[in-house]
């Protein structure tokens, strides 16, 4: 456990690369192409590795970034190390959703905490996000599917949020569509927020509070010493540290299997699309079964398909099939199941390698997975149906995002219990955009000893493994 140290975080981005063959970069900016300027790329001499850091930090989605701001703001040093670019993967290509509204119990506090960040972030990072607080709708299309939505408001209750049903008139005076629905449960102080930016704005936080920020860089591999984490091994050198977290995304089952840690996780695509501007139909965002929509700071919508998603199998799916039952028996319908290329190509991954030649990491530099097509047709469709002032706008740009999912579809933020100061924050579940900088924070508070215990126990690791049953929360 770390109490201080010294000033200066490198964010090392795991996840490396330039977007080459990227379907989007969504939120309104110009594609990113080969050759393009990024700013926290390794360079031998203008950016170099450190020598040595108190904290080693891989991945650079969100909740590493976040992780790496909230330790360099205690004057903790530490290293972000993300083999392709910051905020590359799914922590760009989300729905850009701040969502406390229908989130799981067991979540909820923190994701209160982490929206009291968000309001605060821009301020501090003298950056704006897109973040604004615009509300969550929850449509249903009958009066059972009302009745089922509003079983929730007992755990808004409980924790204080303003969470209401909306009717009739009271529905379209906030959704100019809403008419078309029976009714709606909504949240006000829900808020969106712009994936493009977010990621690297938080990224660059870091940086202007004394970390260090890389990208184009893959960790390969750590280095112990008496059982304890003592460096890590990157494309680029070795770098000495006295800990190391994982926050590597759709990358952790791999990065930690490789050190004998078994992390329960699979991947779900979700494909998502943009539109361009149109007519302003509300100003937050809505979900329901046929389809999930945020207007977005361009005026635009980012549109995806409310409640279907894609599972690769990969030899992992044979391996962790008992553990995701429940979630399977609590939402059948949410997931379409496909054999391809995912399952060889992980087949041909090997588990092992040497730290001293490339590793798998630096054969992926970003993980760019195709949409479904099914979904983006099914997602058309629902658009002509239920939205049609919106029917007539084009896809302007489809992607595909891989989503780490953990069986009961919550995090996973714990220390290892085989490798003395190695920590894994993943298996967001497709929920980590919003809960990202209290997830951040609360890992921040874990290494360093400060994190409340009871929280941690929410989300340990060992929860899928000592016989605890395995509840999944809330799929959306």
């Amino acid at each position: 456990m770390l109490r201080g140290g010294r000033k200066g975080v490198v964010v090392y981005d795991a996840a490396g690369g330039i977007f080459a063959s990227m379907r989007s970069m969504a939120e309104g900016e110009a594609q990113i192409h080969p050759g393009d300027t990024d700013e926290f790329a390794w360079q031998a001499a203008d950016n170099p590795l450190p020598e040595a850091v108190d904290v080693a930090v891989v991945g650079g989605g969100i909740i590493g970034v976040s992780t790496a701001y909230y330790l360099a703001k205690q004057g903790v040093s530490a290293a972000v190390f993300e083999k392709g670019r910051i905020a590359g993967e799914q922590s760009g290509r989300n729905w850009g959703w701040v969502r406390q509204q229908g989130r799981s119990p067991v979540e909820l506090p923190l994701m209160m905490e982490s929206l009291g960040l968000w309001k605060s972030l821009p301020e501090a990072l003298g950056e704006d996000m897109g973040f604004v607080q615009r509300g969550t709708l929850y449509l249903a299309e009958n009066e059972a599917d009302l009745a089922g939505l509003a079983e929730w408001l007992a755990v808004a209750r409980e924790h204080g949020l303003d969470t209401r049903i909306l009717r009739g008139a009271e529905l379209v005076a906030l959704f100019a569509a809403g008419s078309r629905w029976a009714g709606a449960m909504y949240t006000a102080s829900d808020g969106r927020a712009e994936p493009s930016r977010a990621g690297r704005a938080i990224a660059r936080g870091a940086k202007a509070a004394g970390a260090h920020v890389l990208s184009r860089t893959a960790v390969r591999g750590i280095e112990t010493a008496a059982g304890r984490v003592s460096g890590i091994v990157t494309e680029h050198g070795r770098v000495a540290t006295r800990a190391v977290v994982c926050a590597a995304g759709a990358w952790s089952r791999l990065f930690c299997g490789s050190l004998g840690i078994r992390i329960p996780q699979l991947p779900v695509l979700n494909s998502v699309a943009r539109l361009p501007p149109g007519p302003e139909l509300l100003p937050g965002q809505a979900w329901s079964p046929a389809v999930a929509i945020r207007r977005r700071a361009d005026g635009g919508y980012t549109v995806a398909h409310g409640h279907s998603s894609v599972h690769p199998f990969v030899p992992a799916s044979f391996r962790e099939a008992f553990k995701f039952l429940p979630a399977f028996r609590a939402s059948p319908e949410s997931v379409r199941f496909r054999l391809g290329r995912e399952f060889f190509s992980a087949l041909a991954t090997p588990s092992r390698w040497s730290l001293d030649a490339e590793s798998p990491f630096e054969r992926e530099r970003v993980l760019n997975p195709a949409p479904a097509a099914r979904e983006l047709r099914e997602m058309r469709a629902a658009l002509g149906r239920w939205l049609p002032e919106l029917a007539a706008l084009p896809y302007v740009e489809t992607w595909g995002g891989m989503i780490e999912t953990s069986p009961d579809v919550l995090p996973i933020i714990a220390p290892s219990e085989a490798i003395g100061d190695f920590y894994v924050a993943t298996g967001f579940s497709g929920h980590g955009f919003g809960i990202g900088p209290g997830a951040g924070r609360l890992v921040a508070g874990m290494v360093c000893g400060t994190a409340d215990s009871a929280t941690l126990a929410r989300f340990r690791l060992g929860r899928f493994f000592d016989g605890s049953p395995i509840v999944p929360g809330p799929a959306i």
